[in-house]
C-alpha cells in the first residue's frame, strides 16, 4: 500500500455536502462520523455565501482540531489559510499546487484530483502532493459525469509512495476491492452522511471495520 504521512492515516475520509450536510446538521454529522473513526474531513461547499462559509469552516476546524483530525478545504486556499485548517484538496482546475504550497506552507496536506490518469498522478507527485486521489469507481450521486476509473489505477499508483484515495460512490459494501487494490482512505460523501447522526456514526464505524480488517499499516497506525 501507499505510504502514510504522519498527519494521514488510513481510514474513511469524510467529505461534507450542502445538501446531505445542511448548515443546521453540518456538526453535528461531522461529529458523528468523527466518533465513528473518520481519519479526515474534507469542507466542501460552493454556494454558500463567503461569511457562511468562513463560521461554517471555523466550527469544523475546533471539532476537528478537538478530535485531532485534520480537516482540508476544498478548492479554497485562502479560507484554508484564514481558519487554519490542516490543508485543501484541488482538482484539476483549482490554481497552482506549488502556489497553494507556498501559502498555507510545508506541513500543509495538500490532496490532488487525479481521475484515473497516472501522468496527472506523476505531476501531482512531482510538485508534492500529500495524497493522490482516483475516482469516481463507482456511479456517484454527487459527480456523476466525473470519468471512472479501473481499480487497477491504485495498483499502479503504489509506485508513488503517496498515501491514496479511491472516490466515487464509495459504500461499505463495495469499498473493500478498492482497500485490497491500494486505497489507503476511502472518501465518502453520500455513503456515510444523510440521517441522524446515530446513522452517520454507525456507517463510519463500518468503514473503520474495513480498514482494520483489509488494510496492512491500519493496526500499527492507531
Amino acid at each position: 500500500m501507499g505510504t502514510m504521512s504522519n498527519s494521514l492515516q488510513p481510514g474513511l475520509y469524510a467529505i461534507t455536502d450542502s445538501k446531505l450536510t445542511p448548515p443546521e446538521s453540518l456538526i453535528a454529522s461531522v461529529e458523528a462520523a468523527l466518533r465513528g473513526g473518520a481519519v479526515l474531513v474534507q469542507y466542501r461547499e460552493k454556494s454558500a455565501p463567503m461569511p457562511d462559509r468562513i463560521r461554517q469552516a471555523q466550527d469544523l476546524q475546533a471539532i476537528c482540531s478537538n478530535a485531532g483530525v485534520p480537516l482540508l478545504i476544498n478548492d479554497d486556499v485562502e479560507l484554508a489559510r484564514r481558519i487554519g485548517a490542516a490543508g485543501v484538496h484541488l482538482g484539476q482546475t483549482d490554481g497552482s499546487h506549488r502556489q497553494a504550497r507556498e501559502a498555507l506552507g510545508e506541513d500543509a496536506i495538500i490532496g490532488i484530483t487525479c481521475h484515473a490518469d497516472l501522468e496527472l498522478a506523476q505531476k501531482a507527485y512531482d510538485t508534492g502532493a500529500s495524497y493522490l486521489a482516483f475516482g469516481r469507481f463507482y456511479h456517484s450521486g454527487t459527480k456523476p459525469n466525473a470519468p471512472a476509473a479501473n481499480p487497477s489505477v491504485l495498483t499502479s499508483a503504489k509506485r508513488f509512495q503517496r498515501p491514496l484515495t479511491a472516490i466515487g460512490g464509495i459504500t461499505v459494501d463495495n469499498g473493500t476491492p478498492l482497500i485490497l487494490a491500494g486505497a489507503d482512505m476511502l472518501a465518502v460523501v453520500g455513503g456515510v452522511f444523510g440521517g441522524s447522526p446515530a446513522d452517520i456514526e454507525q456507517r463510519a464505524r463500518a468503514f473503520t471495520r474495513l480498514f482494520q480488517e483489509h488494510h496492512p499499516l491500519f493496526s500499527i497506525s492507531r
